[in-house]
């Protein structure tokens, strides 16, 4: 498949914006009002503003983006109309939570339930953009379990990233935010490790046989012709694909961003001085991790289609 810039960042900065966005709704369900009015002003500004760029970007891959409007009327059967319209609720708790949690409105004993619905509709938000992805039977390395964790971890590591580097630069670092980034990051890698390592095992049951219904013939098949002489949307847009040694080049890279945001954000518990500085370091190591991963995923994806133009098996 061939990567859409657009739609990387949509869902590395909406991603990490609603991750951050969860933990403060998650930090004002245990501790009530935020700790310092500019960090939590500062704090809630930056999720939502990642979050709204993401939206924003995701139209640019539209062919007519002053009809996305539509998107949201087909929820019944489309994850897509499900995370638009869970991505504009969102909004509503979250800003509810933003005027009580900073103190504009005097009603702490509602800062709890307002910041957990928060969280909960930020997480079901990347849960339905996942799902996009995960209910395509047609992509085989996109039809599979693994797909939804991966999205939900990389969310909560570049969240707890970016909750880390704020807390410190306004003098609020504590060890428990470094310790929630450090679990989040080597879940991720983890799991997307073993996301690597599926679609590369897993058998490739798509073939040209079974496309033109002749398998049961017993029959190789075997393509006579191309169907096209020059390159059409479709070969653009589905038959993009990645060699394998620069796939595995930029998985190793991927790899190693995320472990050197792991040492450096354990660093900053080792030596708590320069927390801000490794804080940010930690944010700019995830999510280059975000960006590397996100573009992989889809330049490793293959479509059945690829079958038509002459691929064996998909």
């Amino acid at each position: 498949m061939h990567p859409a810039y657009s739609v990387i960042l949509f869902t590395t900065a909406s991603g990490a914006g609603y991750g951050l966005l969860a933990l403060l709704g998650l930090v004002g369900f245990n501790h009530g009002p935020a700790s310092s009015l500019w960090f939590g002003a500062t704090a809630l500004v930056i999720a939502l503003g990642l979050i709204t760029l993401g939206l924003l970007s995701s139209t640019f891959h539209l062919g007519r983006p002053e009809r996305a409007w539509r998107a949201f009327s087909q929820w019944r059967s489309s994850w897509l109309s499900r995370e638009g319209i869970a991505s504009v609720v969102t909004f509503a708790p979250a800003l509810v939570f933003a005027a009580l949690w900073l103190g504009f409105i005097a009603s702490p004993e509602w800062i709890g339930l307002a910041g957990l619905a928060t969280a909960a509709l930020c997480a079901v938000t990347v849960f339905c953009t996942a799902k996009i992805y995960s209910t395509l039977a047609t992509i085989r390395q996109w039809y599979q379990p693994l797909t939804v964790p991966v999205y939900l971890a990389f969310a909560l590591a570049t969240g707890a990233a970016l909750l880390m580097a704020i807390a410190s630069i306004f003098g609020l670092y504590q060890v428990f935010q470094a310790g929630l980034a450090i679990i989040a990051l080597a879940l991720t890698l983890v799991l997307k490790v073993f996301y690597w390592r599926r679609i590369d095992t897993e058998q490739k049951t798509r073939t040209i046989e079974a496309a033109t219904g002749l398998a049961r013939a017993g029959e190789k098949v075997r393509q006579w012709e191309v169907p096209h002489t020059a390159e059409n949307f479709i070969m653009k847009e589905m038959g993009f694909g990645v060699a394998r040694k620069h796939a595995a080049k930029l998985r190793r890279i991927m790899i190693a961003f995320l472990l050197l945001a792991i040492l450096v954000t354990a660093a900053t518990i080792l030596v708590p001085l320069l927390a801000i500085f490794l804080s940010i370091i930690a944010v700019l190591l995830s999510g280059a991790a975000a960006v590397v991963e996100r573009w992989l995923f889809f330049a490793e994806a293959q479509h059945v289609v690829s079958l038509y133009y002459g691929a064996e098996r998909a």
